[in-house]
């Protein structure tokens, strides 16, 4: 079982891990632990490097796989060994930029969620750009401006955000907890993590996001396009 750091601390760049698992057909490691984000919820996996024995092995991709995270290794040289004790580092830059895109979409959600009541039927980002999914029946140009308006209001109000881990009882509790169309967690989740932005949004949510909302910088809708008879689709870019 790989334990998940960014799950309780979203900025640590670098770890010390054991590796467990090492897997010469997929050229993937697993880690005791990792503050690599393995992709899952429309945020994608986090790019780094592993240091094991002074050298230096890139991560081209993270994905999870039942309880364990796979880092699988670029290049085709020989792959470090079982037990061996490796310094992970995250590449940055672009983490922060997909942390920052994360929590922008959070709050295109909670304001929508707020204004409309439309829940989320699907979403995807990039670092710095993302889609969101909305039950719309009409999208017009003067509502996608004071959406537009709304989430950057929201972003200057400089809210905190809180990451809570609940009991699975104890987290379905919370009313409005789960904001997309259909029930994205499995059922056999003991444990949910929750992403609150203070005073706007409390979602079940996996990713990793900002402390504060001042931080993500401005949203523009650069695009909005129907999806269907109640599935608008809005595009944003932070600035």
């Amino acid at each position: 079982m790989t334990g998940l750091l960014y799950q309780t601390d979203a900025y640590l760049k670098e770890f010390d891990a054991n590796i467990t698992v090492v897997d010469p057909e997929l050229r993937a490691v697993v880690l005791d632990q990792s503050a690599f984000y393995p992709g899952g919820g429309g945020q994608p996996c986090d790019f780094g490097t592993l240091l094991v024995d002074g050298i230096e092995f890139p991560v081209i991709k993270v994905k999870k796989q039942g309880d364990d995270s796979f880092h699988f290794i670029g290049g085709d040289g020989k792959l470090p060994s079982v037990g061996s004790i490796s310094h992970g580092s995250i590449e940055w830059q672009r983490r922060y930029n997909l942390m920052r895109t994360h929590t922008a979409l959070h709050i295109l959600c909670g304001t929508v969620f707020r204004d409309y009541g439309a829940l989320v039927t699907g979403g995807d980002m990039e670092p710095l750009g993302g889609r969101m999914d909305f039950e719309f029946e009409r999208m017009q140009a003067g509502l996608v401006h004071d959406i537009e308006t709304a989430v950057n209001t929201e972003i200057a109000n400089a809210r905190d955000l809180r990451v809570k881990i609940l009991p699975r009882e104890e987290a379905f509790q919370i009313p409005d907890l789960i904001r997309t169309k259909i029930n994205l967690l499995p059922e056999g989740i003991a444990n949910v993590r929750t992403v609150e932005i203070v005073g706007l949004d409390l979602q079940a949510d996996g990713g990793t996001h900002v402390n504060n909302t001042s931080e993500v910088g401005r949203v523009r809708v650069v695009d909005y396009k129907s999806k269907g008879a109640i599935n608008k689709r809005i595009y944003i870019a932070i600035e």
